[in-house]
């Protein structure tokens, strides 16, 4: 299927490794121009030389900055006022129990997986408007419907994006813009391979034990029974990102592996 991105002008946020680099390659696969977002210059550079080994052909731009900082906020504004496909996947997660968490880890995580996300939208939602088309999608995930008790302030989070995202879709009624969620389960990622190595380290059991009891004890709702690889979501997260996907706005669209027992 054509997914008609090509030449269209995409950033991820968060782009240099996981879902967010994944998401970054799909998108320049299927034609699209993107800005790819990390932290240092060196990182940056790392996703792009790997980007280009599986899409040589790929369109790419580099921006260097923490998009959790308004000041960097404002320089990829003035940078690339254009973006017609703004996918907000910067984001944080550490898991820490509630009454050891302080006030600083609160803001950190606002700042990082919400205001990050909200500033962008405010920054191109309007030209996406004007122009009659864009997306906006935000990877939530599926801890903003089940929050997790051993990482509460990251599921608030994840919850606010879900909250954010329904409501500015109200903002493009009658528009070719759309504005969406998608909340993956548990995904194979630098970060949550660091997370079983953690787990493994301080249960002092083998990473691979870990792994398979995390599916039993933490997550034992999951149909999946296995983390969902970064691949999976980023070709969800494309066709979301394409004019296919016009029909659907407003939505927060699962991809959990079956983890949620509601019906919506």
């Amino acid at each position: 299927m054509d997914l008609q991105l090509t030449g269209k002008l995409a950033l991820v946020t968060g782009s240099t490794a996981g879902i967010g680099l994944a998401i970054a390659k799909t998108l320049a696969a299927e034609g699209a121009r993107v800005i790819i977002n990390g932290r240092t210059q060196a990182r940056v550079d790392e996703a792009i030389a790997a980007i280009r080994k599986d899409v040589p052909d790929a369109s790419l731009e580099s921006f260097a900055g923490d998009l959790a900082k308004v000041e960097e906020s404002d320089r990829i504004a003035t940078e690339f006022p254009d973006v017609e496909i703004l996918v907000n996947n910067l984001g944080i997660f550490e898991p820490k129990p509630f009454e050891e968490i302080p006030d600083a880890d609160w803001y950190r995580f606002f700042e990082t997986n919400f205001m990050s996300g909200m500033r962008l939208s405010r920054t191109y939602l309007t030209k996406m408007k004007s122009r009659n088309w864009g997306r906006i999608i935000f990877i939530s995930s599926e801890s903003s419907s089940d929050v997790p008790a051993e990482m509460i302030h990251y599921g608030v989070t994840k919850t606010m994006q879900v909250s954010l995202s329904r409501g500015l879709a109200g903002l493009t009624t009658g528009t070719g813009v759309t504005v969406n969620t998608i909340m993956p389960g548990p995904t194979w990622s630098e970060g949550v391979e660091q997370f079983v190595k953690d787990l493994a380290r301080d249960q002092n059991k083998p990473a691979e034990q870990v792994e398979k009891e995390f599916f039993t004890s933490m997550r034992p709702n999951s149909l999946l029974r296995r983390f969902i690889q970064t691949d999976e979501i980023a070709s969800f997260v494309a066709y979301v990102a394409s004019p296919r996907s016009a029909a659907t706005n407003g939505a927060a669209l699962r991809a959990e592996g079956g983890l949620l027992h509601s019906l919506f």
